[in-house]
């Protein structure tokens, strides 16, 4: 918690069968939400900022040498580019708050595991998901990410309504920041081609790839589909609930 300490700890395990075990220990900064302590000392050429650079990266080389969602997943490389993304495994995934556990394929695992590294590499454009990854929540279906995503914007257009600022209210800076995203993921998608020698991790990105592109154009409709859970607010018409 940010009030009783600096760090925050999410832990990934992974099963393999009954008896291999790999744990994997992310640290975030209580303050800004970025990993703390996760890239290697020597980084390999796919993670300069130049390298298939994306096309809407506000970074500059002299400053980031390094691209750094790429940087931070030269360790989940390493680690998982020896298995297969069909594979079934258990993961586990251990926050402050709680602990779940499941069974699933490896791509599925590592793709929960990428989009929490990626909203806390310090990429410019996955920034605005750190709300989210403070609440983390892993393995989260399409209906499970909509709902979320679309909370964690509009609380922030509460935060910039009472400074005085502009509060979107249709959503369209929503639509916005995962168009971004989708830009992102297909251009690490090209530095994974050539940094993994299996699919797994290449495979996870494009899983959350589909996420974000399904958000991004079906987002209204998705939206949509969550109204009847708020029936109590709009049956009464003034947005606030029936007593």
């Amino acid at each position: 918690m940010k009030s009783q300490m600096e760090t925050i700890s999410i832990q990934y395990c992974f099963k393999y069968g009954d008896n291999c075990l790999d744990v994997y220990d992310l640290q975030l900064d209580a303050e800004s939400l970025e990993l703390k302590s996760n890239t290697p000392n020597i980084l390999p050429p796919w993670t300069k900022l130049d390298f298939n650079q994306c096309p809407n990266c506000t970074l500059e080389i002299h400053n980031h040498p390094n691209c750094p969602f790429a940087a931070n997943l030269v360790n989940i490389v390493n680690r998982f580019d020896s298995l297969i993304s069909h594979n079934e495994i258990q993961v586990e995934v251990t926050t402050e708050e709680r602990k779940v556990s499941q069974e699933t394929t490896v791509q599925r695992a590592v793709s929960s595991l990428l989009g929490l590294v990626c909203a806390t590499s310090g990429c410019p454009h996955a920034a605005f998901f750190k709300p989210m990854a403070r609440f983390h929540l892993p393995l989260a279906n399409t209906k499970e990410t909509v709902y979320r995503a679309a909370s964690m914007y509009l609380l922030a257009q509460y935060f910039l309504n009472k400074e005085g600022k502009t509060a979107d209210l249709e959503l369209k800076g929503l639509k916005d920041i995962y168009h971004n995203i989708q830009l992102v993921n297909f251009s690490m998608a090209e530095r994974l081609r050539i940094a993994s020698k299996t699919d797994s991790v290449l495979n996870a990105i494009v899983e959350l790839d589909i996420y974000a592109q399904t958000l991004s154009f079906f987002f209204e409709d998705s939206v949509e589909e969550l109204s009847s859970l708020f029936n109590s607010y709009l049956k009464k018409g003034d947005g606030t609930p029936n007593p």
